[in-house]
């Protein structure tokens, strides 16, 4: 098969022919029509996001494709099927606390990095090894529409963070960093789910009168001046009631006062999920008052990634049209063109842009 490989940090990927997958119980073989090249991948293949993948690799996070190869303990799904493929892979020998790995992408820990050596190559490829529980079938009218629909990827992460965060219908919900990739999806997610109200803080005056033509007056946008006092007081005011729900998603770039005050907007007993970068290149720790979090009863919790449920619920709401996906704009390029998307990705990375790769295209 053709992939495109990452040789070094701080080389462009390679395409070439390499040795087809070898799949074993417990695994399938997909062909992957689609994948989505997220903003940040320049950074990861730089090496400046210090992700923890092992070179030489084929990267690549989940994908769309068609079954081409089931195991002998698959009991539903058969080859021809249109799936959605996973990324996070979880270890099988330790329920409660399983290892983790982004197959193609990241890991965490050691026992994460020992699993991402046997599934170590993504979807940057025609072919994709996967775990059988990984996979999962997608509504026949999603095929004419593979390169849309790879945007799973992208909008089951807030996801996560939201059902994290238990968010109830009518609830009001900030979004720290909602001028981002990351960020505007949670945006239409939190709508999806039943948000009443959801406050978008950002710099970008341009991105935040996107949201809100977009999604009309359940949308409320706040420019940020860079004062911490002056911005909560801000984000306070715009959600017009008490905020139940705050999720983070900005970048590791962005400086720890802005997700302080952002967090500290929070109502009492209030919940406050962190799946952002900040800090991970350095930088000032978050810093939360300890008698503000214990006074207030306030729910702060980390939420990396997503649970194994949050997959066929988020293909719901698309298949629905309760996540609408008309709207996004999406630009496809060949395999050929694998370091092309990553540049176009890094320029395009605003709201409800989609860098698509289709490596059978």
């Amino acid at each position: 098969m053709r992939a495109a490989t990452l040789t070094a940090f701080g080389s462009p990927l390679e395409v070439g022919e390499v040795p087809d997958p070898e799949t074993g119980t417990g695994e399938m073989l997909v062909e992957v029509l689609a994948t989505c090249v997220p903003p940040y991948a320049a950074e990861v293949f730089g090496g400046e996001r210090r992700y923890p993948l092992e070179p030489p690799v084929v990267p690549g996070v989940g994908g769309i494709g068609r079954v081409a190869r089931v195991g002998p303990d698959a009991t539903k799904l058969k080859v021809g099927d249109l799936v959605w493929c996973d990324s996070t892979v979880r270890a099988r020998d330790d329920a409660r606390t399983p290892d983790i790995t982004l197959q193609g992408w990241s890991s965490r820990g050691e026992g994460g990095a020992r699993l991402s050596r046997y599934l170590h190559d993504g979807s940057f490829a025609e072919l994709m090894r996967v775990p059988t529980e990984n996979v999962y079938r997608l509504p026949p009218g999603a095929a004419a529409e593979a390169a849309r629909w790879s945007a799973l990827g992208v909008h089951t992460i807030p996801y996560g963070g939201l059902l994290a965060g238990r968010l109830e219908a009518g609830e009001t919900v900030l979004i720290s960093g909602a001028t981002g990739n990351l960020g505007s999806s949670a945006v239409a997610v939190a709508l999806a789910m039943g948000a009443g109200h959801v406050v978008t803080p950002g710099r970008n005056r341009a991105v935040l009168d996107l949201l809100a033509d977009r999604f009309g007056p359940r949308v409320t946008p706040v420019e940020l001046t860079g004062d911490e006092d002056t911005d909560r007081t801000a984000m306070t005011a715009a959600a017009d009631g008490p905020i139940d729900l705050v999720l983070d998603l900005l970048p590791p770039r962005a400086p720890a006062a802005v997700a302080r005050a952002a967090a500290m907007t929070v109502r009492e007993y209030g919940r406050v999920i962190l799946m952002g970068g900040v800090g991970m290149l350095g930088g000032a720790d978050l810093a939360l008052p300890y008698p503000w979090i214990m006074r207030n009863s306030v729910t702060i919790r980390g939420q990396w990634m997503y649970p194994r449920t949050a997959n066929p619920a988020m293909i719901r709401l698309m298949a629905t049209g309760a996540l609408d996906l008309t709207p996004e704009r999406i630009t496809r390029f060949g395999l050929d063109q694998v370091n092309d998307a990553v540049s176009y990705a890094a320029a395009h990375g605003g709201p409800f842009d989609r860098t698509v790769l289709m490596p059978g295209a």
